[in-house]
């Protein structure tokens, strides 16, 4: 099964680590043995983290604009919903659904637009829309590409505007930096030990930064990353 699906996050955090703005999203197609993304699509986002459940219709849209590209089975939403048919979903039968309630209203409010894409997408592609969330192994995939792809998207802009950023990384993960080539983000999660993502740093801004790893000590499990010009 080839399983095409996308994710946003890594977030600029402030002096007392709360995040601030979401730096990447990203949609990936994985393919069995589900270890690490076969094909991607990447951009840098730097928004709000309030307004951060709009990122949601991006990713859908994300995935739509891969699988112009890559052929795949079944699409996962990052979306807890049990797995249900997005193209399918009511606002009657999302409220019922197990979830937080501010969960359901956030997502009533996107429904239209998510229910819009899952549609093309069956549509142009024959395959199904799943909000299936942190359920799915191929959206973790997704999680550690977001991470990989964020710090290159950070460096970029500390390079740029020569001012240092504090950067949050996704849940428990390490990232891996490797001479002239790129950084490897690898899962801390016990039996995640061999998933992973590499993203190239074709422009060479790792050369032209200094970076220092922390633990969030706010956030248990989240771990940090000071880039700063050199």
């Amino acid at each position: 099964m080839r399983v095409v699906c996308a994710d946003s996050g890594a977030a600029l955090l402030d002096e007392q680590f709360k995040p601030t703005h979401l730096v990447a999203s990203v949609s990936v197609l994985v393919e069995p043995p589900y270890r690490e993304p076969s094909f991607r699509l990447a951009e840098p986002i730097f928004r709000e983290v309030d307004s951060g459940f709009e990122v949601i219709v991006h990713e859908a849209e994300l995935c739509l604009s891969l699988l112009s590209q890559m052929k795949a089975d079944v699409v996962h939403l990052d979306v807890s919903l049990g797995g249900v048919l997005l193209e399918d979903l009511s606002p009657v039968e999302l409220m019922s659904l197990k979830a937080s309630r501010t969960g359901r209203q956030n997502i009533l409010k996107i429904l239209p637009r998510l229910r819009k894409i899952a549609c093309e997408i069956k549509r142009l592609h024959g395959i199904d829309m799943l909000a299936i969330g942190k359920e799915s192994v191929p959206v973790r995939v997704a999680e550690l590409t977001v991470g990989a792809e964020a710090i290159l998207f950070a460096c970029r802009r500390v390079v740029e505007t020569k001012e240092p950023v504090l950067l949050g990384l996704p849940h428990m993960c390490e990232p891996l930096f490797l001479e002239n080539t790129g950084v490897d983000v690898h899962s801390l999660i016990a039996g995640e030990h061999d998933l992973h993502s590499f993203a190239l740093d074709s422009e060479k801004v790792l050369t032209k930064v200094k970076l220092s790893e922390t633990l969030n000590p706010v956030a248990r499990g989240f771990r940090a990353l000071k880039v700063t010009p050199i």
